[in-house]
């Protein structure tokens, strides 16, 4: 994308953006969340505010990035924390469990804004999410959650173009999602599934691979990467060292998928 299409599409954002008196901004630390929280605090200052909801969904690792970022960009930022998987009926993990979970965050986020005496809570979502299964975004529309990015005619493309030339750091972050998405339908989500699944990413991650997903499947961990940095997994010391990690963890067996990484994979059944 040209300069001059970046800084229309921009524009674009601003003038929705402007439309908002004061904005709390659903806030990840994601490339999409980041560039939404980056543009309305230009547009808006201090009336922008950051939220991030931490709970065992979360991979802790970006947890801490969401926090990190905030402060790089100077936004004030409220941490939603707690230590169970609420609500309950997320436990049973039926097709409906990113609406469930989508209410509940939107409900949160509600909270805040009325103590901070804020108009409008938004979220990351581009128009590249029409494209998935996302039960979650009737929740958001229920809850009068804005997405300005997809009012503004954003693609995902658009979004890591533009981070990249406001210098934002996350404009080539591999796409997150809570790890919820690691665990089959109709399989109980528990903290303890939830912790092996965070744990196995993230010593897949310390050998150097760009991304991954481990989907869960009982004590088999299927590990999802991108194509290109598939070869290397199958490296003898590379698969030894995942493997052994992995099985100290608490899975049985390791697997890799071979098509490779994929978002929504889960939502083929």
């Amino acid at each position: 994308m040209s300069i001059v299409n970046l800084g229309t599409k921009k524009a674009q954002l601003e003038k929705v953006l402007a439309d908002y008196g004061t904005l709390l901004v659903g806030f990840s630390g994601g490339v999409d969340s980041t560039l939404l929280i980056a543009v309305a605090r230009e547009v808006l200052g201090e009336k922008a505010v950051a939220a991030t909801f931490a709970s065992p969904l979360q991979p802790r690792r970006e947890i801490q990035a969401a926090i990190d970022m905030a402060q790089k960009l100077d936004v004030a930022h409220s941490i939603v924390t707690t230590e169970a998987i609420t609500p309950r009926e997320l436990i049973s993990n039926s097709r409906n469990r990113c609406y469930i979970c989508k209410k509940h965050i939107a409900e949160k986020l509600l909270d805040i804004a009325h103590e901070l005496g804020i108009d409008t809570i938004a979220h990351g979502a581009n128009l590249d999410d029409l494209d998935d299964f996302r039960p979650g975004f009737q929740a958001a529309r229920e809850a009068g959650m804005v997405a300005p990015l997809m009012d503004a005619g954003f693609t995902k493309a658009d979004i890591r173009a533009l981070s990249k030339e406001m210098g934002l750091e996350t404009w080539d972050k591999p796409a997150m999602a809570c790890l919820a998405t690691r665990i089959p339908y109709d399989t109980p989500i528990t903290p303890e599934t939830l912790n092996k699944i965070d744990q196995a990413e993230t010593a897949v991650l310390s050998e150097g691979f760009s991304t991954c997903r481990v989907r869960c499947h009982d004590a088999c961990a299927r590990i999802e990467l991108p194509p290109p940095e598939l070869d290397r997994m199958l490296e003898k010391s590379c698969r030894d060292s995942i493997v052994g990690l992995l099985r100290k963890i608490g899975f049985l067996h390791v697997a890799v998928d071979l098509e490779g990484y994929g978002q929504g994979r889960m939502n083929r059944s």
